[in-house]
């Protein structure tokens, strides 16, 4: 039985704010040393699914340079198909921007059907999760399935963000609705699909022949085939699942990796989560500097009288003499200089953050206000950056007008494209 993955990884990202500015959002950095793709990567390979198609759109240059050849997923193949990235082109039949994600796989199903695969699974590439496919291909073939959607059961008051399943005592999907404002149900769809190639062929054809669809496969793909009695079943997955789709979940998800017992074990060498990874030196701690309920990646230099608590710092991190960072998420190349101070906040690669400088502040409250800074920006010393506010990519010390950054502000460079 022949399985070909289908990574769905074109979507801009909006609700992620600067993280995507220049990247698509699957290729956000996550866990230190992660692409948030590498986990739907990882459960492919680790799942025996060496066949893999990734349809990218919004700004792939970081994705594209990431994945390479494939080499770190043992995806450097051509025998058994390996890893290959499409993205939107222009021919002489209809073809363009996609309109959906089912439009995605609709312009590309002349190269999704070649070599005849038995079963196309249908994945997204900013999940954060892990799953043996291995285990949903035979749950399909035992129910003699069309389609099998994994499902996960997530607190009722979430349930409204996404679609929401019916079943049956046979796991038989009976009902599906997109994202109501009155889930019926705690059972929802994990945007995991499992095909007949026969059937997915004939949905996405239909579907394209319709003027009014939205050429999305949980608000038109998948109620009609519910509806017209095809056979679909939901299978059950009961592991750890996010959808890392604002910064809220992005940033609780890393938050999540610091618990003493995580619910995502990244140590687990069953099940290794692979990526590219930087040629760097080992992590150096200096005397004095103190380290608490962190991950810290490789080349990240922390120096004397420095202070980290439950944060995640990526390769290459330097935290300076007296500066303190707690709850926050520092990304490549960073550099947080004497007597600053960082707390939820998310800062992104490259950035520099003057001395003495206030980022952000541990407000109490339901929900956590996140201080974010922006790709390649300079954070001149002193300045103060109330909770919630966000400094955009390659701002420098002129973009500022003030030395207090209010907690409703958006501060962008002034610059123009072309000098930046």
């Amino acid at each position: 039985m022949k399985t070909r993955a289908i990574i769905l990884a074109g979507g801009e990202g909006s609700r992620m704010g600067i993280l995507t500015a220049k990247r698509t959002k699957p290729a956000v950095p996550f866990g230190g040393k992660y692409r948030i793709i590498d986990f739907t990567l990882s459960n492919c390979v680790n799942s025996g699914i060496f066949d893999v198609m990734i349809l990218a759109q919004y700004r792939p240059h970081s994705l594209i340079e990431h994945i390479g050849a494939g080499g770190p997923w043992d995806l450097n193949r051509d025998w058994t198909g390996g890893v290959r990235i499409y993205t939107p082109y222009k021919a002489r039949g209809a073809s363009d921007w996609y309109l959906g994600n089912a439009d995605a796989v609709q312009q590309n199903f002349r190269f999704i059907k070649q070599g005849n695969p038995d079963l196309v699974i249908i994945l997204s590439g900013d999940q954060i999760y892990e799953m043996n496919y291995d285990a949903m291909v035979a749950f399909h073939l035992d129910h003699e399935a069309s389609l099998t959607m994994a499902t996960i059961r997530v607190p009722i008051s979430e349930a409204s963000r996404f679609g929401v399943v019916g079943l049956d005592e046979d796991y038989r999907v009976t009902s599906f609705v997109e994202k109501p404002s009155n889930p019926p149900s705690d059972m929802i769809n994990m945007g995991v699909y499992l095909f007949n190639l026969e059937v997915l062929d004939h949905a996405l054809w239909e579907d394209h022949n319709r003027p009014d669809s939205s050429h999305d496969f949980g608000k038109d793909i998948l109620p009609r085939l519910i509806n017209r009695g095809e056979r679909v079943f939901a299978y059950p997955y009961t592991g750890y699942w996010v959808d890392v789709g604002t910064v809220t979940s992005y940033w609780q998800a890393h938050m999540d990796q610091l618990e003493d017992k995580p619910p995502f074990d990244l140590n687990d060498r069953s099940w290794i989560i692979h990526t590219r990874t930087e040629e760097r030196p080992p992590v150096w701690f200096a005397r004095g500097a103190s380290v608490e309920n962190c991950m810290v990646s490789d080349g990240c230099e922390i120096f004397p009288g420095a202070r980290v608590e439950r944060s995640v710092l990526s390769p290459g991190v330097k935290i300076q003499s007296g500066a303190i960072v707690r709850e926050s998420i520092i990304l490549t190349g960073t550099v947080i200089e004497k007597g600053a101070v960082v707390e939820h906040a998310i800062i992104d690669k490259k950035v520099n953050i003057g001395e003495n400088c206030r980022v952000g502040a541990i407000v109490p409250g339901p929900t956590p206000q996140i201080c974010m800074v922006g790709k390649n920006s300079q954070i001149p010393a002193n300045l103060i950056i109330e909770p919630g506010a966000v400094i955009g990519t390659d701002v420098i010390a002129s973009d500022f007008t003030s030395d207090i950054v209010r907690s409703d502000e958006y501060i962008q460079t002034r610059r123009l494209p072309y000098e930046i």
